[in-house]
This record gives C-alpha cells, sequence and structure tokens, in this order.
C-alpha cells in the first residue's frame, strides 16, 4: 500500500535513495541500494533518483551527493527520502534531528530503513519525537558543562575572552601627526583598525582628564 506524505495534498510520488559507503575496503553500495530499491518497491512509490557517496567518511562535512540531495529537495523534486541506516545519512544524532526538522518544514518524509523511522506514519513521527528529545536533552547537557567550566575558570582566576592586546599610543599619534590613514597605522603595527582607534581614543581620553587644553589643541585626531 502506498505511503502519505505528511501534507495529505501531496502523496508521495518521486522518491530519492541515499547510500554512502566510507573508505574502508570492499565496501560496496548496491547492498544498500538493492534494500531501498526493495523496500520503495513494496511501498509502490516511484525512485526519481539515487544519489550515492563513494568513499567518504561519515564525519566530513561536505558530500557532493548529499550536497545535492538537498539542492532538489528545497526545490521540491523530492516526497521522500529514503536512507538505509541514518549513520549513512547524518553525522550524529542533532544533525539527524535538524535535518528532519528541515524535511518536515519542506513536507518531506524521512525514512531510514533499518531504525524503523518512517515520518509518513504515526509510529515514525512518535520516534522521530523522542529523537527530538534526546537530542535536546544532550544540548543542555552541554550547556550545563559549558557553564560550569566557564565557573570553575573565573573561580581560579582564569582570564576568558581574547588576549588582550597592547599598543604604542605614542607610536599611534606619531603616525596621524605625519599624515598616516588609520588603515595603514593598523597595516604597520600589524593589528586591526579597530584596536588602533580605541587606543588612540583611550589615550586622547587620558590625556584629556590630565592636561591643560592648550596642550590638547595641538593633537592629531
Amino acid at each position: 500500500m502506498a505511503g502519505t506524505s505528511q501534507n495529505p495534498e501531496r502523496p508521495v510520488q518521486h522518491v530519492a535513495l541515499y547510500a554512502r559507503v566510507s573508505t574502508a575496503a570492499g565496501q560496496n553500495p548496491e547492498m544498500q541500494l538493492r534494500e531501498l530499491r526493495e523496500y520503495v518497491a513494496r511501498r509502490g512509490w516511484k525512485i526519481a533518483a539515487e544519489y550515492v557517496d563513494r568513499g567518504i567518511s561519515g564525519a566530513q562535512e561536505r558530500r557532493p551527493e548529499l550536497d545535492q540531495l538537498w539542492a532538489d529537495c528545497r526545490k521540491r523534486k523530492i516526497d521522500a527520502v529514503v536512507v538505509y541506516r541514518y549513520d549513512r545519512f547524518a553525522r550524529s544524532l542533532r544533525q539527524l534531528v535538524n535535518a528532519l526538522e528541515e524535511f518536515r518544514a519542506l513536507g518531506i518524509n524521512f525514512v531510514s530503513l533499518h531504525e524503523s523511522i518512517d515520518t509518513s506514519t504515526p509510529n515514525g513521527r512518535l520516534v522521530f519525537g523522542i529523537f527530538g528529545s534526546i537530542a535536546e536533552f544532550e544540548r543542555e547537557l552541554i550547556r550545563e558543562r559549558v557553564r560550569s567550566g566557564v565557573a570553575a575558570a573565573k573561580a581560579k582566576g582564569t582570564r576568558l575572552g581574547r588576549p588582550h592586546v597592547v599598543v604604542d599610543a605614542a607610536r599611534i599619534a606619531a603616525l596621524r601627526s605625519q599624515g598616516r590613514s588609520w588603515a595603514a597605522i593598523a597595516s604597520q603595527m600589524d593589528v586591526g583598525e579597530g584596536t588602533v582607534r580605541r587606543a588612540a581614543q583611550k589615550s586622547a581620553k587620558n590625556l584629556s582628564e590630565t592636561a591643560p587644553a592648550s596642550a590638547l589643541a595641538s593633537m592629531p585626531v
């Protein structure tokens, strides 16, 4: 019996198969594809395209065939994506949940054959909801570990954030008096233009609090 899309007005007609094999010797995507084709045939769906990344680790950020799959999904050429196992598709549970959220927004179903994830069915949507809860729990644990780490570092007197950049304000003033631009001074001192400007402003402020007005009149700005 044919499955139905998350949008009842958009039945599943065009299915994308995605397979991936890593660099390990002897791996062949045909085993994955054969099972995927048989599954799609049983559902009465039509295969629109097959996307296969060969010799690519799941840890890699960019995968040519997966990128093309996403491009076609966003053009609404695909009604459902079917994979052998979710670890062939996503690098982590969090990435899987994010992908499923985008599929849901696009009205595209997702099937992972060996984890029984099928968002075209109530049970599959329930499993997806559980995965989402686990991913959120994982995010909270990470945030809590980060907060604890920051608190511990502060308690030990560790300075957090970028290291402080010390610049020679007198040299900046001298270069400005020669008519140099802020960008030229920053390049010569090997710091950012914003750092140069802030150092000059701070120096001028300090002088304004201690020097008479006649001394400030000749300062470069």
